[in-house]
């Protein structure tokens, strides 16, 4: 079975640059583009004892009134989720996708994304969802979670997408690391951008030797290849060389464990999301 890219949509601001970003790997990668919209279960009503105060029958009617208006919320999200779905095809269709496809379920997004990882090739989800909007949190609730639980590479879209005409891999030698040099080596998803090199940490022998194999590498894939060691903090060196050399999206290890432990133990790849003002791929 031909592995998709998934791209998880809502009705946040960010949908219509997941749609982008989405459209835009799945024509590079030339694989499949499914649209997943997930309905989470709904809380059951849980109305207080009323029969100190009201008749049994008042309290049976109440209750029925009650079920039958979250019947009614229910199909309405349902509906809602079917047109954010028919939209973002349509949009995806004008990017020059063929064919995509839609998915609705019903539960929880990291349940329903396990369930369908063996498919997957690429993820691409918002920064942000649609409860993250309302309640004006930094990052959507379910991020973390998901990136945490996935094993395959997650694109993470700003609230606006471009098509990347320059790339950055946040380097450190360890296994996730050498396995983003890897995958951006061989995959067309990023053929014939510059591919920047950055290494945070001591400029020592042992780093500037990881270092060149991983731009020899790339440069021997056809990438050009600056390539440079820098002190500091990671997450604060990354975002201002970033925007120093015009980056249009970084890759970056998630939630490990590595030597240089600034660059990838979890707190930097939330404060990476948080910071960044372009998309990340998050490998794990």
């Amino acid at each position: 079975m031909k592995t998709l890219v998934l791209a998880c949509i809502d009705g946040s601001t960010y949908a219509p640059a997941v749609c982008d970003a989405a459209a835009w790997a799945a024509l590079r990668l030339e694989a499949p583009l499914t649209f997943l919209h997930v309905l989470s279960k709904t809380q059951e009503p849980r109305p207080a004892d009323l029969s100190g105060s009201l008749g049994l029958g008042a309290r049976e009617s109440l209750l029925e009134e009650l079920a039958e208006l979250d019947a009614k919320r229910g199909k309405l999200a349902q509906e809602r989720g079917r047109q954010i779905l028919a939209a973002a095809k349509e949009r995806a269709k004008n990017a020059g996708v063929a064919s995509p496809e839609a998915l609705q379920r019903h539960g929880g997004l990291v349940e329903t994304l396990s369930e369908l990882e063996g498919g997957i090739r690429l993820l691409v989800l918002g920064r942000r969802g649609e409860a993250a909007d309302v309640a004006k949190e930094h990052l959507g609730s379910h991020l973390e979670r998901v990136i945490r639980a996935m094993s395959r590479p997650i694109l993470v879209t700003t609230a606006e997408f471009r098509a990347p005409q320059k790339i950055m891999l946040a380097f450190d030698g360890s296994a996730t690391t050498r396995k983003g040099v890897d995958m951006v080596a061989a995959s067309p998803l990023f053929k014939g951008l510059p591919c920047h090199l950055v290494m945070v940490g001591p400029d020592t022998a042992e780093a500037r030797a990881q270092l060149e194999r991983a731009r020899l590498r790339l440069e021997s894939a056809g990438f050009e290849t600056p390539a440079v060691i820098l002190p500091g903090e990671a997450s604060s060196v990354l975002s201002q060389y970033q925007q120093e050399h015009g980056i249009d999206l970084m890759i970056m290890g998630a939630y490990g464990h590595s030597r240089i432990r600034q660059l990838l133990i979890g707190s930097t790849t939330t404060e990476m999301m948080l910071k960044s003002t372009v998309p990340l791929l998050l490998l794990r």
